[in-house]
């Protein structure tokens, strides 16, 4: 398969691009190396290759899951810029009535 000037011109006009003559020129072969390879690619037997996403083996680099002591409440609250009965306060962000402003 094989684009040609007026294809490329449509996928350009599609994409939004503005491109000159020498621009449509360029990206006809460019493009057309992409589909050639693409072709070759879809000829090459891989009735024995398992499906996969990726290429290499990936393996989870996370550390594991231990519960560890957190901060006391007072700790947490320490630079608090308001604190009310054990809460941090915050601005309101919302109007009176569920955000009826």
């Amino acid at each position: 398969m094989s684009l040609s000037k007026e294809e490329v011109r449509h996928v350009a006009l599609l994409a939004r691009l503005g491109l000159d003559d020498d621009q449509i020129e360029r990206l006809e072969g460019e493009l057309n190396a992409i589909l050639d390879h693409i072709n070759q690619i879809s000829q090459l037997d891989l009735d024995a290759v398992e499906p996969t996403t990726r290429s290499i083996p990936v393996v989870n680099a996370m550390r594991e899951d231990v519960v560890r002591p957190g901060f006391d409440r007072e700790m947490a609250l320490l630079n608090a810029p308001d604190r009310e009965d054990g809460a941090i306060v915050i601005p309101r962000i919302v109007g009176p009535g569920g955000g009826d402003q």
